[in-house]
């Protein structure tokens, strides 16, 4: 390997992958560096893997233009590389006449964004497509989907390696340091490397691999807020063809009906703020999962529900700030890309993030 690249990138989750193979498809020479002993072992492995629509954020947020544009680049990427994947549509419910106010809302949101595919659903129409779901009303969004993250993060490294990129594993970074030519890197094992540009796309360690950087103002910085989601799973035989979600709350979008490529049921996540990464789910929190479920699943078995896996988003604010995405113009260091509070709809936005970020450099 060479003591010299012109790109390295930091952490090797979907965010990292799309960006790697984005600037090595441009020609660009680039580097990743991961901590684990494989990609996508952090945020990018423990979601729901949905493929979002563009509904909730305002119109002028990058979470809303780069999910938008994102979600037709992945759809478009995982026919070809044929990464399984289903756009199944979502059903998002309305379980009270209260709520009628914050469906029209979504929808006119979703419109001012471009999202112009949304139809309102009456009480028989969310029996028609899901007779399982109790619901006053609803909305129905067809672009909405699953995907196997695994299978498309594969694909973005080989794409990556095949275009001559490179990723090295079980790697920790102890320093960066700002050159007259750009940055070097230090390892734990006081390997050093340089290079041109410096991107952090570390996820919830961006923060921290930002505070090695000697030349940039801790200004810059923002807080980490972990987000914990709690999922569980679904054993019992069913009939659901599509995604079902209730309506948003302060933190997250609630409990939702996910399904997985390949049918399968899971419900999730809650939101738990944390002061310290962990990845145990409790079986105690069953109950309050079978609250919420049954807002508009009241037939929900309790017997079949499982705790299954969790997750952490790593936000900027408990009311969820946009992407922060941190060129020369925000910190006026030459070179450096950080990507910080790179939560939902990320996976979604991934390759539209990579090629936002391309078409700075």
């Amino acid at each position: 390997m060479s003591d010299h690249v012109d790109i390295i990138i930091i952490g090797a989750g979907v965010i990292g992958l799309s960006v790697a193979r984005a600037l090595s498809l441009a020609g660009k020479n680039v580097l990743i560096l991961e901590r684990e002993k494989s990609f996508g072992m952090g945020v990018s492995s423990r979601n729901s893997e949905v493929i979002h629509a563009g509904l909730y954020f305002d119109a002028d947020m990058l979470k809303s233009s780069l999910c938008v544009r994102g979600k037709e680049m992945l759809y478009q990427y995982a026919a070809e590389r044929h990464i399984p994947h289903k756009r199944c549509g979502k059903l998002l419910v309305a379980s009270s006449e209260a709520e009628l106010p914050k469906l029209e809302q979504i929808k006119l949101n979703a419109e001012n964004c471009g999202v112009n595919d949304l139809r309102m659903l009456s009480k028989a129409d969310c029996s028609a497509l899901e007779p399982d779901i109790s619901a006053v009303a609803g909305i129905f969004s067809p672009s909405s989907g699953v995907i196997d993250s695994h299978s498309l993060m594969l694909c973005l490294l080989a794409d990556t390696e095949n275009s001559g990129g490179q990723v090295v594993f079980n790697t920790v970074i102890s320093a960066i340091e700002k050159t007259a030519e750009g940055f070097k890197v230090t390892t734990n094992d006081d390997y050093s490397i340089s290079c041109d540009i410096l991107i952090n796309a570390a996820g919830l360690g961006a923060m921290t691999i930002a505070n090695m950087i000697d030349v940039l103002d801790k200004s810059h910085i923002p807080d980490l807020i972990m987000a914990k989601g709690n999922y569980f799973s679904y054993s019992a035989k069913t009939s659901f063809n599509h995604l079902v979600y209730p309506l948003p709350f302060q933190g997250g979008l609630g409990v939702h009906l996910t399904l997985d490529t390949a049918g399968g049921v899971k419900f999730g996540p809650d939101v738990k703020f944390i002061e310290h990464e962990e990845y145990t789910v409790s079986p105690s929190l069953k109950n309050d999962f079978l609250n919420s479920i049954r807002h508009y699943f009241p037939t929900v078995d309790p017997e079949k529900l499982n705790a299954d896996y969790a997750g952490i988003r790593p936000k900027l604010s408990k009311d969820g700030l946009d992407f922060c995405i941190q060129f020369e113009k925000d910190h006026k260091i030459k070179g450096l890309i950080n990507l910080f509070g790179i939560e939902s709809p990320g996976l979604t936005a991934s390759l539209a993030i990579a090629d936002y970020i391309k078409e700075k450099i």
